[in-house]
């Protein structure tokens, strides 16, 4: 079975909510059907839509620029829309301005997540949503799938004065919604006077990953290749607030992770008596054609998840900064340039929404006492987003 997404249901049938409207379309490559075609040509091809503007987050409307990269593009090189740059070189440029909006009556999103608090798509759309509410303009999210499930939530709330555009407000870093739920609690949690419509999907349930769903993968961005990927971005993420190599400039980007000065094999021993659900862990030597330590080969780890149902990323992640720390303290390296606008902040406490993480790894804490805090977290976010799930 092929489940629907909010875009192909849009595509066949129509809606009354963006009939007349002006719209502008906040998309990347990921906003296609099931047969590969993209919104901006779905959209453009029905003579009841108007498609004035197109909006582009993170790494582009096209997808071609890589993380945290400036993006600047006047035009739309296929369709000869106005494209309005949503991930600039400032903070500022992370929100619609109103000039952008002078042009559309409706905004409308279209593009994949994959289910990580880190992934910057979600908090563009609530950026602009509440760009809208203030601008009186409307906003139509089409929905598509959480590829790593809607039933899971792990990891700890965000501290106040950790919010960043890796967490614009607090959730666990494994969230378990889709784009149009993130949207309905932002709403009504916000109390946003936004006129807004979520297209669902038809056919998706909570438990299903995105191999159930009989729809084509398309990255959403330059490093995240496959599903793989995805499933264990939660966790593996939190290497970016470090100066080991995440596995960008090699083809399985998260899935490896290492540094030139550690030892593969011992790190893999020392993961796998961890004894961490669904996941074994294979040394490896690698070595990034781009990226930290570039043409130097790395000792490390391949992750390999057995299992995607006990998988815990987030645990799996926090695991693995602390056996590489403890393997060689005094090469060990937090990223202290400035991360996602933010310099007065370490990057490993904007991932992981406090300073307790890397706090308890210097002081030697066991997992079991670096995880405390998360299962209270956890809980207290599965009662807050309740009211706003939209599938069972």
């Amino acid at each position: 079975m092929t489940i629907q997404t909010g875009l192909a249901r849009v595509a066949i049938e129509g809606s009354k909510f963006l009939e007349g409207r002006r719209i502008g379309l906040l998309c990347n490559p990921t906003a296609v059907d099931g047969e590969l075609t993209h919104a901006i040509e779905l959209l453009t091809r029905r003579v009841d839509f108007k498609v004035t503007a197109l909006f582009g987050p993170e790494h582009g409307v096209r997808g071609d620029a890589q993380d945290m990269i400036s993006v600047d593009t006047a035009h739309d090189a296929r369709s000869g829309l106005p494209v309005h740059s949503l991930y600039g070189a400032t903070e500022a440029s992370l929100t619609p301005t109103p000039a952008m909006l002078d042009d559309v009556d409706v905004i409308v999103y279209d593009v994949q997540d994959v289910g990580s608090r880190y992934y910057t798509f979600v908090w563009t759309m609530v950026l602009a949503m509440r760009a809208c509410a203030k601008a009186g303009k409307a906003f139509c999210v089409l929905d598509r799938p959480n590829p790593i499930g809607g039933t899971h939530v792990e990891g700890g709330a965000i501290t106040p004065g950790f919010e960043s555009f890796v967490g614009l407000v607090s959730c666990p870093n494994r969230h378990g919604m889709t784009a149009g739920e993130i949207a309905a609690w932002r709403r009504g949690v916000e109390k946003l006077d936004l006129d807004i419509a979520i297209i669902t999907m038809r056919g998706w349930q909570r438990d299903m990953y995105f191999e159930h769903t009989g729809l084509p993968w398309v990255m959403p961005s330059p490093n995240m290749p496959t599903v793989d990927t995805a499933l264990v971005y939660p966790g593996m993420c939190l290497v970016e607030g470090t100066e080991l190599s995440e596995g960008r400039g090699t083809t399985r980007p998260f899935e490896l992770a290492g540094a030139p000065h550690l030892d593969g094999e011992r790190l893999a021993k020392d993961l796998d008596a961890m004894k961490l659900p669904g996941v074994r862990f294979r040394p490896v030597v690698y070595t990034p054609t781009f990226h930290k330590h570039a043409a130097k080969p790395c000792g490390g780890v391949q992750l390999h998840v057995t299992s995607s149902e006990t998988f815990r990323p987030y645990l799996t992640g926090v695991a693995f900064l602390k056996a590489c720390h403890d393997q060689a303290p005094d090469q060990f390296r937090w990223r202290e340039r400035a991360y996602e606008f933010v310099d007065k902040i370490p990057a490993i406490d904007l991932l992981a929404g406090t300073d307790a993480v890397r706090q308890g790894i210097e002081a030697g804490a066991s997992l079991d006492e670096l995880a405390a805090r998360w299962p209270r977290d956890e809980g207290a976010f599965a009662e807050e987003r309740e009211p706003f799930l939209l599938y069972t």
